[in-house]
This record gives structure tokens, C-alpha cells and sequence, in this order.
């Protein structure tokens, strides 16, 4: 297991939560600020983003790319969307460490200016986090800490509802479910417990990776204010700390905050 040396910024930030949930807002704000205002108030570097959601969508296209132009089976998904396996959402988690893995290769210096953002979201239907966290890379879960945002179901659906547009269905920021297929894969979400007697930091496989919850019921993501620029620092202040006190991010025997 590789340690991690001492720096003042996450090397690996695993963002979570329900779809629309915030993450997007949250990630739009750090990439505005001023790179030192970012590094000092959040323990962020300058951010790279790994997000599942353009592999899902490139599987769907493919599908009925082979189904309507070639006849061919659907390889992935159903035609409402439902992958035909439930091991392809693992999948996409094992993807996501290879591309963390060839930015590791590409950037040397990546641990020490860039803070890596690995985006998902999982519900109950397709395992949630409890069986995707273990399909994680060895060298995400080494690096990273979790950053939860929490929203009650029903903010997730009136979210969705608001930024859902038509003409971009594969864009990260404007892409959304219909209602029905939201309550199905969405509605149930497992993280609270997961964590349930872990204060600190979650075991996930022979590690302990720290977490910090954002709560967001109030929906400050949306106006991006004083309130959610002093809930942010004061998140990202507890999960810095728990990340030091997990050898940082060496999966170390302490979970206290």
C-alpha cells in the first residue's frame, strides 16, 4: 500500500451523492475561485474530474446505434435504459480507476497541484455505495477521502426536474431522468447506512476512507452564498482532518475526527 507524503490538498476527492443533488454546483464553484483561495479556505488543488456519466452515456448510444442502424442486440441496456447486467455498474467504477490510473501516468507531478474529483452517484436498485466503494482502485481509495452531498429524495426529483434539458440529454450539468426511472434507481440510497458506527471514516476493503457530509436540504448549492461557501469550508475543514488522521489517506487504524 502506497502512503501518501504530507501536502496541504486532497489528492483524490470522491464526490457522492443523489443525482442532482449538487455536485455540480459545488464543483463549478471551486473551479471559479482563485487558485490560492481554493488551495488555503478548502484543501483544493486545481481540479481534474473523473465522472462515470459520459461512459454511461457512450454505452447507450452504442446501443442503439447496434439496435437501430445495425439490428444487432442491445449490448448494454434495455431499451428503457437498464443495464442488461448489474455488474456493468461496477464497471463503471473499475473504468474510473483507470482513468485516475493514466492521469497518475500522464501528470507526474498530479499529487502535488491537482486535486482529482471521482463524481458517481449510486441508489439501492443497482447495489449502492456499500457495493461500488469495494470496486474502487487500489490507489483511490489509498488517496481519497469522501465528500457525501445529502439530499432527501424529494430534492433530488424537483432538481432533476429543473435542470433537465431535452436538446442536451449527454451533458453532465443538464442531463436528467424521467420521474419514474429517478424513484426506481434513486429513491433508496444506502450511504447513511453504510456509515452507521463509523464516525469518521468507512472501512472499504482492508482500509479506513475518511468522509464528511455536506448537507444540502436547504439547496444552498443553488445560489452559492455566504451560507454555503461557511458550510463548505467547515465540511471540507472536518474531512481534512479526518484524511490526517487516517495516515493520510494510507487507510492508517484511526477514525476520529
Amino acid at each position: 500500500m502506497e502512503r501518501q507524503l504530507p501536502s496541504d490538498i486532497f489528492p483524490v476527492l470522491i464526490l457522492n451523492g443523489r443525482p442532482a443533488a449538487g455536485k455540480s454546483e459545488l464543483i463549478a464553484y471551486l473551479n471559479a475561485l482563485h487558485p490560492d483561495a481554493r488551495r488555503e479556505r478548502f484543501h483544493i488543488g486545481a481540479l481534474k474530474e473523473v465522472d462515470d456519466f459520459p461512459m454511461l452515456w457512450t454505452w447507450f448510444e452504442e446501443d442503439d446505434i447496434l439496435q437501430r442502424r445495425f439490428n444487432l442486440p442491445r449490448l448494454h441496456s434495455d431499451d428503457q435504459g437498464f443495464f442488461l447486467y448489474p455488474e456493468l455498474w461496477h464497471l463503471l467504477i473499475v473504468r474510473l480507476g483507470n482513468d485516475y490510473a493514466r492521469l497518475r501516468r500522464d501528470h507526474p507531478d498530479l499529487r502535488a497541484t491537482h486535486t482529482v474529483l471521482i463524481e458517481f452517484a449510486r441508489g439501492t436498485e443497482h447495489g449502492g455505495y456499500r457495493e461500488a466503494y469495494p470496486h474502487l482502485s487500489d490507489a483511490i481509495l489509498d488517496a481519497g477521502a469522501i465528500l457525501y452531498i445529502d439530499v432527501p429524495y424529494e430534492e433530488s426529483l424537483r432538481k432533476n426536474r429543473r435542470r433537465f434539458n431535452p436538446d442536451k440529454p449527454d451533458s453532465i450539468l443538464e442531463h436528467g431522468l424521467p420521474d419514474w426511472k429517478l424513484e426506481r434507481l434513486y429513491r433508496e440510497a444506502d450511504f447513511h447506512d453504510l456509515i452507521a458506527g463509523h464516525d469518521a471514516a468507512i472501512p472499504i476493503r482492508d482500509r479506513r476512507v475518511p468522509y464528511a457530509i455536506f448537507e444540502n436540504h436547504d439547496d444552498v448549492t443553488t445560489t452559492l452564498g455566504p451560507a454555503f461557501e461557511a458550510r463548505l469550508e467547515a465540511t471540507l475543514d472536518t474531512l481534512w482532518r479526518r484524511w490526517l488522521a487516517t495516515g493520510g489517506g494510507a487507510g492508517g487504524a484511526s477514525s476520529g475526527a
